[in-house]
């Protein structure tokens, strides 16, 4: 037998009564009922009760142990009364009484309690995140994300995917974030980058002759904190494939992801088969390329009706003379909501930054009339055109914006998600899931004026290669398609560019010449030329999946070592300063700004 446990905290039952045991595991709580000691033992599987009374010796020793102390107990497995069994554990029927006891690791008086489902301050949780992980909900968690993995990984061996490791240590790239950079000793003043993504390396496997690749990668971006990404570095289930479409890599993705959540969760799926969105009508739309299609609404485009001359709304009408553009969302049955309703709407719009939102309801006596503070503005065949054009009803609800495009897009993204939640349309018990294709493969920066990259620059463009008008690249569409569930973006993918001669191509749209393509890319523009494959593939966001699993709104709470808001590691005290002797071995010194 082992000497610190014969079975572990939730292993004793009924038919367990009479034996005695050995466990072990941390002090979760203890009662202190004057003749009678309960303490609530605690290890990675459970609880078990724990009792002893007053005449056993070790009673006032016991009463002293600060929580969340490690012990081990011996004892005799008995039977709880029935007005004491505890339903909400599965050890709830027996408790162990204590013979004796032994400390194996005393604890200091706790910064925050581990039993409390209490919040705390992040600064708190993540300096003691030893701490943090042992109270229930994180715990699971950290359980939950590795059942997870291991349902992943089994699965893609499944499909016939082979995993692979790639390099942490690689040179530097324009992928979208910043690098985490590491200078090498061997190499005065060269730098190593730590990998955004195995972007290059997975397409180099395809290449290599290798068909079907994943890996639960690390990656590293120098990225601003929010709650859905870490600071820093995240895991992604990083996959490609040879000779494959776009509509193959779906294929394999949606059968992972609906086994994936099925399995690990009670929510129901609205999508078996993921809806495909093009990314014009996903802005359109929604506002937004990561929509949380649980929210029924939808945003009308209805610029048009402000050139008719019996909508005298001159405010907007002046906008959109200047190239704004005007939107709407309609809401069902509003009309009889309070004024409060939507004048806090309007307030809300306001303290985003935008001018606010109009609106009116729909009501009709012997015709439609537009009620409300703008809805004197609009004759009765403009109203009955808004209402053909968005397939508003009477009793309904009609909010307005005007501005630019993309601060419209946003301030509308933001509204169907407020008035959605207000309206309480969302079902939290959902997972709702779709593609985001045919994304620009470039974009226009408004501040510089040049032609960027919109996504990933190794995409492949759409249409018969020898068709393109490479003199227009805004109309460019590219095979790239992201995975949203929820409103939350897990993946971006494409379909992959191996012909060298296209990529040197569509890199001089975006300002890079050939040389500079061979020196940021020389590895895999040298491997293409050479017999590559068409490939293509995607990588979903671990800790994303997970917290939409977990059903959590941070990505900390389903993170085992967090960085804070500002990326450090308030636990290790990273990042740290480094001595002298250190930087000289590197051939560096530093030169701080005051």
């Amino acid at each position: 037998m082992n000497k610190y446990r014969s079975h572990n905290c939730n292993e004793l039952r009924k038919n367990d009564v009479g034996d005695e045991v050995i466990i072990s595991g941390w002090i979760n709580k203890k009662r202190d009922h004057g003749n009678l000691l309960f303490i609530d033992l605690r290890d990675n599987y459970g609880v078990t009760q724990c009792i002893i009374d007053k005449e056993n010796l070790n009673f006032k020793e016991l009463e002293k142990i600060q929580l969340e102390s490690v012990i081990k107990i011996n004892g005799k497995v008995v039977n709880r009364k029935n007005d004491t069994i505890n339903k909400d554990i599965e050890t709830g029927e027996i408790e162990v009484a204590i013979e004796n006891f032994k400390v194996l690791g005393t604890c200091k008086e706790l910064p925050m309690p581990v039993f409390s489902d209490q919040e705390y301050a992040e600064e708190i949780r993540l300096k003691y995140r030893f701490l943090d992980l042992r109270r229930k909900k994180i715990h699971e968690n950290i359980v939950l994300r590795s059942k997870v993995i291991s349902f992943i990984r089994n699965e893609m061996a499944n499909m016939g995917f082979l995993e692979f490791q790639t390099p942490i240590l690689t040179s530097s790239s324009p992928e979208g974030a910043r690098d985490f950079l590491v200078p090498s000793r061997l190499n005065p003043g060269k730098f190593y980058a730590l990998p955004q993504a195995p972007q290059q390396f997975k397409q180099l496997i395809m290449v290599s002759g290798f068909d079907k690749y994943f890996q639960i990668a690390p990656c590293f971006r120098d990225e601003d904190a929010r709650a859905d990404r870490s600071p820093g570095e995240f895991y992604q289930l990083d996959l490609e494939m040879s000779f494959v479409e776009q509509d193959d890599v779906f294929k394999v993705v949606e059968e992972l992801l609906i086994k994936t959540f099925k399995k690990f969760s009670n929510k129901k799926m609205i999508f078996e088969k993921f809806p495909k969105i093009s990314y014009t009508d996903a802005m359109l739309k929604y506002g937004s390329d990561k929509p949380d299609l649980r929210n029924p609404l939808i945003i009308n485009d209805i610029t048009e009706i402000f050139l008719r001359k019996d909508v005298s709304f001159e405010i907007f009408k002046k906008l959109v003379n200047s190239g704004s553009k005007v939107r709407c969302i309609v809401t069902e049955n509003t009309k009889d909501k309070p004024r409060s309703f939507f004048d806090n709407i309007d307030k809300w719009a306001k303290d985003q930054g935008a001018s606010g939102l109009a609106y009116f309801t729909i009501e009709k006596d012997k015709e439609f009339i537009a009620k409300g503070p703008v809805g004197k503005f609009f004759s009765k065949e403009a109203l009955e055109e808004i209402m053909k054009k968005t397939q508003a009803k009477v009793g309904d609800s009609v909010f307005l914006s005007c501005d630019k495009q993309k601060e419209l897009e946003k301030i509308t993204s933001l509204a169907r998600d407020k008035i959605g939640r207000d309206l309480n349309l969302i079902n939290e018990n959902t997972f709702a899931f779709c593609w985001i294709v045919d994304y620009p493969m470039f974009e226009k920066n408004e501040e510089t004026k040049k032609i960027e990259f919109s996504h990933n620059p190794f995409s492949m463009p759409q249409g018969n290669i020898d068709q393109i008008n490479f003199d227009k690249p805004l109309d460019i569409l590219a095979y790239q398609y992201d995975i949203v569930c929820n409103g939350i973006e897990l993946s971006s993918g494409a379909i992959r560019n191996h012909i060298p001669e296209l990529m040197y191509k569509l890199f001089s749209i975006a300002g890079y010449d050939k040389k500079k393509v061979n020196e940021k890319f020389s590895g895999m523009i040298n491997a293409l030329s050479y017999g590559a494959p068409p490939h293509g593939g995607i990588a979903p966001g671990i800790d994303r999946i997970i917290m939409l699993l977990a059903n959590e709104k941070n990505i900390r709470e389903v993170t085992m070592f967090p960085m804070n808001q500002n990326a450090q590691d308030l636990m290790m005290n990273a990042p740290s300063e480094v001595n002298e002797n250190q930087l000289k071995e590197l051939n560096l010194s530093l030169k701080l700004k005051k």
